[in-house]
């Protein structure tokens, strides 16, 4: 079962149920809650030290992000890593941020681009330590920024509501120092491209880095396949008998 650091719970200001969400989120995220692991309502309010009730709604909104499944009278299983929805999650991903860079290229908000500047700062330094999980954070934080910068963040939080299954992807990738070496040059050269004011290069610098997931996705099913669904079987080619 995950555990908990006591900074995850240090801010009294948040709703009860937003946070038992993020962190459950958070969790099954990051693999301290496993795909195809049980989860019981009351153990699960015990361990976060709330009621029964905000547990509930987070089962159901996680459910809606594609991440769990509710099985009546057996409990909520966290469902496996669907190839499908990543795929899915991706097309529309590209779809929002390519609008996004050329935004932000025209409007050209120096403070949130500092800010995109810094973090990418940060990463590089998170990429020495090898801190997984620091390291998927500041990639939410670069593209949060570039919506902010655009002045779009309504486009980013419709991004974190569709990529729930993408970041479990995403999460194991960055376990790798070599890809996030990739990752951070990639980023680089979109932010370059935004600075420099060229919206063309910034959006083919974006997809290019978006799609990257395309080709780690069969390379991290087939390394850990208990972590993913099966593929569908293909469905039996028709013979001239069967007419």
């Amino acid at each position: 079962m995950f555990t908990l650091d006591s900074s995850e719970t240090t801010n009294p200001s948040e709703p009860i149920a937003r946070r038992v969400v993020r962190l459950l989120r958070h969790a099954i995220v990051t693999m301290r809650i496993r795909p195809g692991e049980k989860l019981s309502e009351q153990e699960t309010a015990k361990r976060l030290g709330v009621s029964r009730q905000p547990v509930r709604e987070a089962f159901i909104k996680l459910a809606e992000a594609g991440l769990v499944l509710i099985l009546p009278q057996r409990g909520t299983l966290v469902v496996k890593i669907s190839v499908a929805a990543v795929e899915n999650a991706r097309f529309i991903r590209e779809a929002i941020e390519c609008a996004v860079v050329r935004e932000a290229v025209r409007r050209k908000d120096r403070d949130a681009l500092d800010v995109a500047r810094g973090v990418l700062d940060e990463t590089a330094r998170a990429i020495v330590t090898g801190d997984a999980e620091r390291l998927f954070e500041l990639d939410e934080e670069f593209h949060r920024a570039l919506a902010a910068a655009a002045g779009r963040p309504d486009a980013w939080r419709v991004v974190e509501e569709q990529k729930a299954q993408m970041d479990r992807v995403r999460y194991l990738d960055m376990t790798d120092a070599i890809p996030m070496r990739i990752v951070l040059a990639q980023h680089l050269a979109i932010l370059d491209a935004i600075e420099a004011g060229d919206a063309e290069l910034a959006e083919r610098e974006l997809r290019a880095h978006l799609r990257e997931i395309l080709v780690s996705l069969p390379k991290l099913a087939a390394r850990w396949p208990t972590l993913f669904e099966a593929p569908a079987a293909a469905a039996p080619t028709p013979t001239a008998g069967d007419a």
